[in-house]
């Protein structure tokens, strides 16, 4: 079976974009060149960040396009991580909310890619049912 091992965004400035992402995944690039940044995670595809001018092919397009999504497993947490997006210098494009999937936010970095935070509704029902029998 394919699995999916890298999500690459094509940014116009690497330092930039570094220094937005090491500050808000908390974690160093396991890579970074003048045209090319890696981060990795504890499981999943890592997050390529490739400077729009050197990608081969050309890439077309902008940011906006897609997301990246990050699964967090209480709800405050979404509004937590919102938050700390919005203090490493992102634009909040969506408030936390409550959609169909669960409860959710989008931010924007520098050069508008989507970041989303959410709390998947099971994990959000559980989370809810949890508080309500054990308020302390």
């Amino acid at each position: 079976m394919i699995q999916p091992t890298l999500v690459l965004f094509y940014v116009a400035d690497i330092p930039a974009s570094v220094a937005f992402y090491r500050a808000a995944l908390q974690r160093e690039p396991v890579q970074s060149h003048p045209g090319f940044a890696l981060f990795a995670f504890d499981a999943g595809p890592a997050l390529g960040l490739w400077s729009r001018e050197e990608a081969e092919p050309a890439a077309e397009g902008g940011g906006g396009g897609g997301e990246l999504a990050l699964a967090v497993p209480e709800p405050v947490q979404v509004d937590g991580l919102l938050a700390h997006w919005r203090r490493c210098g992102a634009r909040i494009a969506q408030q936390a909310t409550v959609m169909d999937f669960g409860h959710t936010g989008v931010a924007l970095d520098p050069d508008g890619h989507r970041l989303r935070v959410y709390c998947p509704s099971d994990l959000a029902t559980t989370s809810s049912r949890m508080l309500q029998r054990n308020p302390d």
